[in-house]
């Protein structure tokens, strides 16, 4: 039996659907879903998120956010979401060139923490983006 997938975004319910699995980057790790799961919070991370359908596999750029897992459904509310296919590309490399700018060349302005995290958001968008 399928589980539900509600994943949900600042600015809109993303995707509304059904999932043999989904697997969500947690705060401590990869963690997967299937119908039957037992309750669980957990932060999220940057990184993907794959829902695997019978015969289709999805794969979602994530920045972090929360999921909730149920035994019949998976609730992931995200700071952002992202399908392969919909990245910008060109706009992602433009963040990954200016993240390394910063943290090769820091100044006493430079904020090393916020310039390292948007570099993992980059590269995370960059590798997902490959599954298109």
């Amino acid at each position: 039996m399928p589980i539900k997938i509600k994943l949900v975004t600042p600015q809109k319910v993303l995707m509304e659907t059904e999932a043999d699995l989904v697997v969500v980057p947690g705060a401590a790790g990869e963690m997967g879903f299937e119908e039957g799961h037992i309750p669980l919070l957990s932060g999220l991370q940057v990184g993907e998120i794959r829902i695997h359908s019978v015969g289709k596999l999805e794969h979602l750029a994530t920045s972090g956010g929360f999921v909730e897992a149920r035994p019949d459904s998976v609730v992931i509310l995200a700071e952002t979401a992202e399908p392969a296919d919909e990245i910008d590309v060109e706009r992602a490399q433009a963040a990954r060139s200016r993240a390394q700018e910063r943290l090769a060349r820091p100044t006493k302005e430079t904020d090393i923490e916020r310039a390292q995290a948007a570099l993992s958001r980059a590269l995370n968008r960059l590798r997902i983006a490959e599954h298109r």
